[in-house]
């Protein structure tokens, strides 16, 4: 029923705005006079990341080194950013922030202005391999960084100074999220553990169970209350999505099984105000599902 609505809302979405994704890339919009407008491709290669810039941007990060914001309803590329040296890993911005940040295989961090110069405004270096999470505070006025090297790193976002570099044998970090309101990181790894940073001394608060498999990203809940982890798989072994409780247990409060391998994304929804509380989960068995955040029923 929750994806029946989601996919009537998005096909009304589509009609209004009259917008065709067509089989060649391109994207056409018909103007006031009716006239289509076209757009190329955002990125030349495979796309490997996206995050919310505002509510009707977007910035996404590819594999042909580039970093663009692009608009949601058009699907137009408004800006466009060089300046890696290799594959971009990871984007992120601080909601309805004009600074966008990414991370790159080149082993650095670049911070973009949305409407300064084509280059980078700020450069974070200091990782000894491919930068693999990337998190940024409510402000904007930290960042948080961490690599397969085993680190996490923060950062003064204005300086480029490296304020704190913390190193766990074996943890390959895989994403960070940054938690609402509160100076916590979010953190998952390939040592499948999911921990939690306090980012003002770069300490570990909290880590949670491990569990079977690698854990390949992580989500917040807006409230700050819950996060979300999830499993690498295969042949339907692991690849499930787990919810924690981060203020009173501290523990797991509930797991979303269904994929047959990899799950490599997870994410709160909004939270309409006739929807029960849901998440999404995406996987390498090409299927996205939605589940109900409480009783881990499918929509």
């Amino acid at each position: 029923l929750l994806l029946t609505r989601a996919m009537g809302k998005l096909q009304s979405k589509i009609s209004f705005h009259t917008t065709k994704y067509r089989a060649d890339g391109s994207v056409g919009q018909r103007g006031a006079a009716g006239a289509p407008q076209q757009h190329s491709l955002t990125h030349t290669d495979a796309v490997t990341s996206v995050a919310a810039l505002k509510p009707d941007l977007c910035v996404s990060g590819g594999r042909d080194k580039s970093v663009a914001v692009s608009s949601w309803r058009s699907g137009a590329a408004l800006r466009r950013f060089i300046g890696h040296e290799r594959e971009v890993t990871k984007v992120t911005s601080a909601l309805d922030s004009n600074r966008v940040f990414s991370a790159s295989r080149d082993k650095t961090v670049k911070m973009w202005e949305l409407h300064g110069a084509p280059g980078p405004s700020q450069h974070f270096p200091g990782h000894d391999l491919v930068v693999t999470g990337l998190a940024v505070s409510p402000d904007a006025s930290q960042l948080c960084t961490g690599s397969r090297d085993n680190t996490v790193c923060k950062w003064d976002t204005e300086t480029g100074e490296c304020l704190g570099r913390a190193a766990i044998s074996r943890n390959l970090v895989t994403h960070l999220c940054w938690v609402p309101g509160e100076p916590y990181v979010i953190q998952t790894s390939e040592d499948k553990t999911t921990r939690v940073w306090d980012s003002r001394e770069l300490q570990v608060a909290h880590t949670f169970p491990a569990k079977q498999h690698i854990q390949t990203c992580c989500d917040v809940s807006q409230d700050g209350r819950y996060c979300l982890s999830s499993s690498s798989g295969s042949a339907g072994h692991g690849a499930e999505a787990t919810l924690w409780d981060l203020r009173q247990t501290r523990d797991r409060v509930c797991e979303y099984k269904g994929h047959f391998q990899t799950t490599t994304s997870c994410v709160f929804l909004p939270r309409g105000p006739a929807l029960a509380p849901s998440i999404a989960t995406s996987s390498s068995d090409s299927t996205v599902k939605v589940w109900d955040q409480d009783t881990a029923g499918r929509g």
